[in-house]
């Protein structure tokens, strides 16, 4: 809508991995590479937003599971105007055309000088969380609420560029954290290309370290491996990072807890433990009350602050890969699910994914998140091969509706106008979709193509053009009230050294990954006269600069299950990729420009945006009640105090969080108490064991916030209790005003 664009200043992100930088700056450091690293929080509106990843109109945010941020580095040549370009990794579903589109324009506005910064060297990918805030993608098969600004603006953030800095390149395998969720479609994959393969998945991560060759100081790592973010389920309702989110929170942890420079912050311990003691001193701590705050308050009770590492886990060829390791089960009969249907009794709702926490979804995301986690940080620890070489890109925009692609054996073929089938609305073990609909099904039934035709009939060259899939809805070719699908894709190559990044827009299954990546990497080898080898590393970062759903191998399209159902532009859609990167490859192995660029660019539809959410109108708490006061307070043990693994929870009276997002803040924090009666932030909602959750009193219609801190074993015996933060209005056109509360004391031991 259009109050999507009223930005207002505290709604922050995306320009943080620019702002700070000048073009002297670079110029005066020695030096084969500069390197910049920043993070920002994105976490966005924590209420009423629908969630983007699983199309579930219920699945309605209400609360944080742990904050979601913006990671990026930059890399650029020393030399006055060398060589850049900026990757930035977003705790995401996807990016977004239109996102890209605006943090584009502010870089424009931003550096007048020259074009530093362009959808030439600029990319920004998704780790594909599907517990983030949708309402950001600018198609009508996407869904449209309200979340938009919070990525697109920031202010005041400054990333460092280190002099001298050193690169190291690092693969290895991650064991059991993805599996083929469409085995019987990877089987469709010729014998002989699949018996170059031990696995179905790709298990390699790709480790990319940062070091301040001048002091030694690490300054960031960027992993690449391929798993969906789909450890949270469907009726999950907290903003979770999911296991990316997890894997990034951990290694930044396990980095400050590694460094001496970073050990402020934290509680101390008590050097003794007399229990008595502490639940009498707990006893004597009783709730504060609602009281009012200043708008940055709860940015001071943040456990992280002014960490410089910056540790990002980005997402590859994830199409078939779910995290959900156990396989997928019959929710009515606990078996198998059938193999080439993914449904049980021809039910596809009933055949759903488990995690290795199963039944608890925030277990499996910490147990994929950990796994990932523990390679990465055992790369970085190994990680030795240094990177030397060019800083260089390639992009172009393609329009994906009607390219012409030679391919070998069938001659000259084309795209096909974007298009879903029925396979797409069966959704996926990790998710399942509709009922009446399977993976793999090549039919429609006369009721639903009635259905359809009275939305778009598609027409006859767009269902001869899409088979075998049958055209369930004809997107690229519905436009009312704007289009369905994006038409002009954006394909980019970044290359660091040895390095290679391509960025795709969409989600390429795993052969289709592999036949990119060693496509590329032979044009590399075939024209760069020398500069190019086997040690040439090529790594997919999916879901980069737009969004444009799956993309399947042409054999696993003739199955059409759901990531083939969903491979928009027909069954040639991976020669196609294949075809426009060896291109850029080509021109940048020789050195070459496209002289002859197109001149299509994606539209700018945020004139024409339809929001279906509107913002929180006023409200106030019940009579002789104020924001902040107690509701339900912690409730104390049978034995007085709490042991690590219990839960704590206690209620606020508050107001709807999409007044203010408090972003770089926290709603919620654990405090311990020190000596001499100070109180220390020791836990906050960017942490994985405290949740914050927002909900309406049934009676009252009032916003309550529930905080609940599962004791986790790094938690130190002590006197706590719970704070709430939060924001609002009274009316409409009031200004927003800000509160805080604490809990009573409770004793941990």
């Amino acid at each position: 809508s259009n109050q999507m664009l009223k930005m207002s200043p505290r709604l922050l992100l995306l320009l943080l991995i620019f702002a700070g930088f000048t073009e002297t700056e670079l110029a005066s450091a020695d030096g084969e590479y500069l390197i910049g690293t920043g993070s920002h929080d994105m976490t966005g509106p924590a209420a009423e937003v629908n969630l983007m990843g699983y199309a579930n109109i219920k699945q309605n945010a209400a609360g944080i599971h742990f904050r979601l941020r913006a990671r990026t580095f930059i890399v650029a040549e020393s030399e006055t105007n060398g060589s850049r370009f900026a990757f930035v990794n977003l705790d995401g579903c996807m990016a977004s055309q239109l996102v890209t589109i605006k943090v584009l324009d502010r870089l424009n506005s931003r550096y007048r000088f020259g074009n530093l910064y362009t959808q030439e060297n600029v990319a920004i990918s998704g780790t594909h969380t599907h517990a983030g805030p949708g309402g950001y993608l600018q198609q009508s098969v996407f869904p449209h609420t309200h979340s938009f600004s919070h990525f697109i603006e920031h202010k005041g953030h400054t990333i460092e560029f280190p002099t001298l800095p050193a690169f190291t390149l690092s693969p290895g395998d991650v064991e059991n954290a993805g599996i083929n969720r469409s085995p019987s479609a990877y089987l469709a994959n010729p014998p002989e290309e699949r018996a170059r393969y031990e696995s179905n998945v790709d298990k390699e991560m790709t480790l990319l370290k940062f070091v301040d060759a001048a002091t030694g100081k690490s300054v960031g790592a960027f992993s690449w491996y391929a798993t969906h973010g789909t450890s949270m389920s469907r009726d999950n309702k907290l903003i979770s990072g999911d296991n990316k989110g997890a894997a990034a929170r951990f290694f930044e942890d396990w980095f400050a807890s590694n460094s001496s420079s970073t050990a402020a912050g934290k509680p101390s311990p008590s050097a003794a433990v007399n229990i008595d003691k502490l639940v009498a001193k707990a006893g004597t701590v009783k709730a504060t009350g609602g009281e009012t705050c200043r708008e940055t308050t709860s940015q001071g009770f943040r456990v992280r602050k002014d960490r410089e590492f910056v540790g990002a886990f980005c997402q590859s060829n994830v199409g078939d890969v779910t995290p959900n390791v156990l396989g997928a089960f019959c929710v009515d009969t606990g078996k198998p699910c059938d193999f080439n249907r993914s449904s049980c009794g021809g039910n596809d709702q009933l055949c759903v994914g488990r995690g290795p926490g199963y039944p608890d979804e925030t277990l499996s995301t910490k147990i994929i998140g950990d796994r990932q986690f523990k390679k990465a940080a055992e790369l970085f620890t190994s990680a030795k091969d240094e990177l030397r070489g060019k800083i260089d890109y390639r992009h172009v925009y393609l329009n994906f509706t009607n390219l012409e692609v030679q391919v070998e054996g069938k001659g000259t073929v084309r795209t096909c106008p974007a298009a879903v089938g029925p396979g797409f609305a069966a959704g996926t073990t990790d998710g399942p979709g509709a009922f009446g609909f399977q993976q793999g099904d090549t039919e429609i039934n006369p009721f639903l193509k009635m259905v359809r035709d009275s939305i778009k009939k598609p027409s006859q060259y767009q269902e001869d053009c899409q088979k075998p899939k049958p055209v369930l809805l004809s997107t690229g070719e519905m436009f009312d009230p704007y289009p369905w699908a994006p038409a002009i894709l954006p394909v980019q190559i970044l290359r660091l050294g040895k390095l290679i990044i391509l960025s795709v827009p969409g989600e390429f299954t795993t052969m289709a990954g592999r036949r990119l990546r060693e496509a590329v990497k032979a044009t590399l080898i075939a024209n760069g006269g020398g500069e190019f080898d086997d040690n040439t590393h090529v790594v997919i970062a999916g879901l980069t600069n737009t969004y444009s759903q799956y993309i399947s191998t042409f054999e696993e399209y003739q199955r059409q299950r759901y990531e083939a159902a969903s491979t928009l532009y027909g069954p040639h859609t991976l020669s196609a990729y294949i075809q426009e990167f060896n291109k850029l490859a080509k021109q940048m192995a020789r050195g070459e420009r496209n002289s002859n660029a197109s001149t299509l660019s994606p539209p700018d539809l945020s004139s024409e945006q339809l929001g279906l959410l509107i913002e929180p109108l006023g409200e106030s708490p019940p009579d002789g009640i104020k924001f902040g006061d107690m509701k339900q307070d912690v409730a104390q043990s049978k034995d007085g105090h709490f042991k690590k693994g219990d839960r704590v929870r206690a209620i606020f009276w508050s107001a709807n969080p999409r007044y203010d997002l408090l972003t770089e803040g926290t709603f919620a924090v654990v405090e311990m108490l020190q000596g001499g009666g100070k109180w220390v932030p020791a836990f906050d909602d960017d942490d994985f064991c405290l949740l914050f959750k927002w909900g309406v009193d049934n009676k009252t219609g009032s916003s309550l916030a529930t905080i609940e801190w599962d004791i986790p074993n790094e938690a130190s015996p002590g006197v706590y209790r719970l704070r709430h933060f939060g924001s609002a209005k009274e009316t409409v056109v009031s200004a927003v005003g800000y509160f805080t509360g604490a809990s009573n004391g409770f004793a941990v031991a």
